[in-house]
């Protein structure tokens, strides 16, 4: 197949585009770089060094023989966007590009502008690119787990059979996001199911739980190809944190209660999953979704994995919970689709023993403490412009 990749430079789009090579298809990378800017702006970086976007295509084609077709440019182009996928011409379009970290959302009002409008426009300027060029086009979104927020029913794969005075139908699985970076989502899956159900768009939209690990098959190549490593309050995730805190000796910092509930994924089943969802793509006119996600832990929970899984013992401490959420809830999902189709998931305590510790203890003298502590606050509506 031909895949293109949208914001191939990133975390995870990066070790997807290597694995989709990997497997024999043709790929394209596509990306601004912008991510890289938001390390400059916020002073923090990923813990583990990576190389620049050429550097990385190039040393894939050295060490496999497989080229990466590469576009630099910003969705939010709509004639770039175009011409991309004019040029390119894929079977299937990854959409990575988007701004991910709900804190960064949550700075003030030109973050919270920024986040929607970069999202939202991108992903609109993608659904006229393929429309316009070949509708057949699969368009495979990641979205959030984050979407659903906390509801008090089980979560099912983004459709509800309802009942209403002896009436039934069939709707989209109700949203209640927790950021304004998790309603941008929400707003691109309405647009998308829109898409398919106005035009015929085939759309795949991949609700991913809170992802783990640095390490895939290809990442460990080459020291040229490894993907990032992200801890800091505003773009790392509360597993990094945990895990960073153990090696360095500090208690592990669980916000609230630590009753608060996730769901999670090991980044080698995010690539495993990007490539059934291509292989296997949705049909004409349909909008699907699958909860990508293997996992669920509360905050308590995952904190003690942590402590018992991390030699010499570990403290926990318990910090003001900078965000705005529900701590005791009920939490349950269904995620059966990718397994159907060929999903084997790792488990988390395994990535854990065999790869992160190493990493973070190889790279510890790189940690900025101070990135580390909480730097957002959900109940603030500040604008830095008028301030």
């Amino acid at each position: 197949m031909r895949i293109m990749v949208l914001g191939g430079d990133g975390y995870l789009g990066w070790p997807t585009a290597m694995y989709l090579s990997s497997r024999g298809h043709d790929v394209a990378v596509l990306d601004s770089a912008v991510r890289r800017q938001y390390d400059e702006e916020l002073g923090s970086g990923s813990l583990v060094p990576i190389e620049s976007l050429r550097t990385r295509v190039k040393a894939w084609r050295e060490i496999t023989g497989a080229e990466l077709v590469c576009y630099h440019g910003d969705l939010t182009d709509a004639d770039f966007t175009h011409d991309a996928v004019k040029t390119f011409r894929p079977h299937a379009v990854v959409h990575f590009a988007e701004q991910r970290a709900a804190p960064y959302s949550m700075i003030d009002r030109k973050h919270a502008v920024y986040t929607q409008t970069n999202n939202i426009v991108g992903t609109l300027n993608l659904m006229y690119a393929v429309g316009e060029v070949d509708r057949d086009i699969h368009i495979v979104k990641l979205g959030t787990m984050g979407e659903y927020g906390q509801p008090n029913i089980d979560i099912e794969e983004g459709w509800l059979e309802v009942e209403h005075k002896g009436r039934t139908d069939r709707v989209l699985y109700p949203k209640k996001p927790g950021s304004f970076y998790h309603l941008s989502k929400v707003h691109d899956s309405h647009n998308l199911e829109f898409g398919c159900r106005i035009w015929g768009l085939r759309v795949t939209d991949l609700n991913q739980g809170v992802v783990y690990g640095q390490q895939t098959e290809q990442t460990v190549l080459d020291p040229r190809l490894e993907t990032r490593l992200d801890y800091d309050a505003v773009f790392g995730t509360v597993l990094n944190r945990f895990a960073i805190q153990a090696v360095l000796g500090l208690p592990l910092s669980v916000y609230g209660g630590g009753s608060q509930t996730r769901a999670f994924l090991d980044i080698r089943d995010t690539v495993r999953c990007i490539e059934l969802a291509c292989e296997n793509p949705a049909e004409a006119g349909e909008f699907r979704v699958f909860n990508q996600a293997t996992e669920q832990f509360s905050l308590e929970e995952l904190a003690k994995l942590v402590a018992n899984s991390f030699p010499g013992g570990v403290e926990v401490e318990h910090l003001d919970n900078p965000r705005v959420e529900a701590e005791n809830h009920y939490y349950s999902f269904v995620h059966t689709a990718l397994e159907s189709l060929g999903l084997e998931p790792h488990l988390l305590g395994d990535t854990l023993l065999t790869s992160m510790y190493g990493i973070i203890e190889k790279h510890k003298h790189r940690v900025d403490l101070d990135l580390l502590a909480p730097s957002v606050q959900w109940r603030e509506a500040r604008d830095r412009v008028a301030l």
